[in-house]
């Protein structure tokens, strides 16, 4: 092994239990390791372990805990908006176990698994989990931060299918939470993102649902206005089932994206129905007359081939994203949002991605079970996407994101979402994923489960 960092030497006796790779700066295997998908965020800790089971995670805690290191994980690093300096990563993604209970209808996940590992263990049953829009990015992390399903005006917030955490707390114990068991510790892990543990699994109920009728309807970036009010009108008409997103689209040249898409400037709406195909066919009929469609991929489709819907990228990139949550789509807003990133702006604008998630329905509504999600009120969410490259792209790319969320902040809720918020920046702009209350309460959590801060990495909130 070669040196770690000179600012931190680690006596790494104590890892020697673990049962997979224990690597530092300088081993052959080390890059690979430390490497998630989003490679804005290059990471660089001290020690990284690629962790096989709970056990390893068990001995990296206690670890950890004794030598006051602090701490990090991945599993897919679609998350990973925050480069990790120092201290440890733990490498969850060896550990993919998937266990189907048909009869219980429930899904036993572990640490590294994901979306796609799940949609392989339950589709042969018709069950399905709430996958967000790729089934490429991992169940645990997404599902601590709440989790934005495709259906999620359907069937609510993937936490709050959540039946129960096996979860490792800084203190280095394994423990079992649910809604008996340690409740506030169950609570926290339900949109608190990893603030009080790092989860070795979860188990969630399952939905009864083979197919849906979705996919995306594309018009030439032209016709973005008449599209987007179309969409906006028709999103107050619709029933709780159907989800929608409106994007805006200027995709690059690049191989991956299939013709005529390639290299275009376009104005999208995602569709999700998990009702029946005719019905659904006619709901979303005033979308098809509102514009020239280019391109229509709507169809009935099975369940596991969501990705279809949304199409995103299944190659790791440099991605800078952002988010804020609407109270309302007014004609004032869509306005704005035009003026900052519709036509005029330019087909070279540097925001590859703007899209419009219609919220509400059942994420509107409380989870049975008490949980910290904090985006029920939002009846949209504005999100962004743009490639960071070497400057000037780079700045002109973080301008053109402050602008936007500057203009569009008088109609927002003033708050975020935690696995879309982006960069975390000071306390102030880490609480904005949380209203006060669940703020002041997860670190009340945090100063419990974690009073030396060990898990400090990302959008982490400080002990109270």
């Amino acid at each position: 092994m070669t040196a770690p960092h000179p600012h931190h030497t680690p006596d790494l006796f104590a890892l020697s239990g673990i049962h997979g790779p224990v690597l530092r700066p300088g081993d052959p295997a080390y890059a690979d390791e430390v490497t998630g998908f989003n490679l804005a965020a290059l990471h660089t800790p001290d020690v990284v372990i690629g962790a096989t089971g709970p056990d390893d995670i068990v001995t990296a805690m206690r670890w950890a805990k004794a030598t006051d290191t602090p701490v990090a994980v991945q599993a897919t690093g679609h998350g990973a908006n925050f480069p990790i300096e120092q201290g440890l990563l733990i490498n969850t993604a060896r550990m993919t176990d998937v266990h189907t209970d048909p009869t219980a209808r429930t899904a036993t996940i572990a640490a590294g698994a994901k979306w796609s590992h799940v949609m392989a263990a339950t589709a042969p049953h018709g069950l399905a989990g709430l996958c967000g829009t790729s089934t490429d990015a991992g169940v645990i992390g997404y599902t601590l931060g709440g989790g934005l399903p495709v259906l999620g005006r359907a069937y609510g917030y993937a936490a709050d299918l959540v039946r129960s955490f096996q979860v490792v707390t800084p203190d280095g114990h394994l423990r079992e939470t649910d809604p008996r068991h340690e409740p506030e510790l169950f609570w926290a892990l339900r949109g608190g993102k990893g603030n009080v543990g790092v989860v070795t699994s979860l188990v969630t109920d399952l939905l009864p649902l083979a197919r849906l009728y979705g996919g995306g309807i594309y018009c030439p970036g032209e016709h973005t206005a008449a599209l987007l009010r179309t969409w906006t009108d028709w999103t107050r008409t619709v029933p709780d089932e159907m989800c929608s997103m409106f994007s805006i689209l200027r995709l690059p040249p690049l191989p991956q994206i299939p013709e005529p898409l390639r290299g275009g400037f376009w104005a999208r709406v995602a569709i999700a129905w998990p009702g029946d195909t005719a019905e659904g066919e006619a709901l979303i009929a005033p979308l098809r007359e509102a514009a020239p469609v280019a391109v229509d991929t709507v169809e009935e489709m099975d369940y596991a081939a969501l990705d279809r819907i949304h199409t995103e990228p299944q190659d790791p990139l440099p991605a800078r994203e952002c988010c804020l949550l609407l109270r309302d789509l007014s004609p004032e807003a869509i306005g704005t949002l035009l003026e900052q990133v519709g036509p005029t702006a330019g087909a070279d604008h540097p925001l590859l991605v703007v899209s419009l998630r219609h919220m509400g329905g059942a994420m509107a509504r409380p989870s049975a079970v008490e949980d910290a999600v904090c985006s029920r009120d939002a009846r949209y969410l504005l999100e962004s996407v743009g490639i960071l490259a070497a400057p000037p792209a780079a700045e002109a790319l973080e301008q053109a994101t402050a602008r936007l969320y500057t203009a569009m902040a008088p109609h927002g809720t003033g708050r975020t979402m935690v696995n879309i918020h982006g960069t975390p920046g000071d306390e102030q702009d880490i609480a904005r994923a949380w209203t006060p209350e669940v703020y002041a309460r997860l670190r009340h959590d945090k100063a419990t489960y974690d009073p030396t801060n060990l898990l400090r990495y990302g959008h982490a909130v400080t002990p109270a």
